[in-house]
């Protein structure tokens, strides 16, 4: 079909003439209603990012000689996080002559692994960087 032909045939409609595919031998065009096609893509686009979830990387902080009952309470807060589909890195940080305890370090972190196997798996396994021991536990998936 010509492009006038076309052209006036959409405006008969009241329609607008859409160019499609115009790399096509011919290009092809689509009658439509343009502003109600815009107005369709958006709520697609909207839909799909509402829908998106962000995965979170939150940090845990502790010392190597941290108390027991206060490694519960960072425990309490890894689960929460790991209920709620965020990653969990777990730093442990070393002062002064500390680094000795590297391996005292290594062993809580392990014993936090196993205790959150139920909700999370290990990304990486404790490694030291520097002044501190970092391990990230992510969520299991459902």
């Amino acid at each position: 079909m010509k492009l006038t032909d076309a052209l006036a045939r959409a405006e008969s409609e009241g329609y607008d003439l859409v160019e499609v595919a115009p790399n096509a031998s011919p290009p092809v065009c689509r009658i439509m209603n343009y502003g109600k096609f815009k107005y369709q893509q958006s709520k697609k686009i909207h839909l799909a990012k509402k829908s998106q979830t962000t995965v979170q990387l939150k940090e845990v902080r502790l010392r190597p000689k941290t108390e027991a009952h206060d490694l519960e309470v960072k425990m309490k807060n890894m689960r929460r996080f790991l209920e709620q589909s965020n990653k969990v890195k777990v730093t442990v940080l070393f002062r002064g002559r500390e680094i000795v305890y590297a391996d005292l370090a290594r062993a809580t972190l392990r014993r936090i692994a196993e205790k959150l196997s139920d909700l999370g798996v290990i990304d990486q396994e404790p490694r030291l960087e520097g002044r501190r021991m970092v391990m990230i536990v992510s969520p299991r998936k459902q």
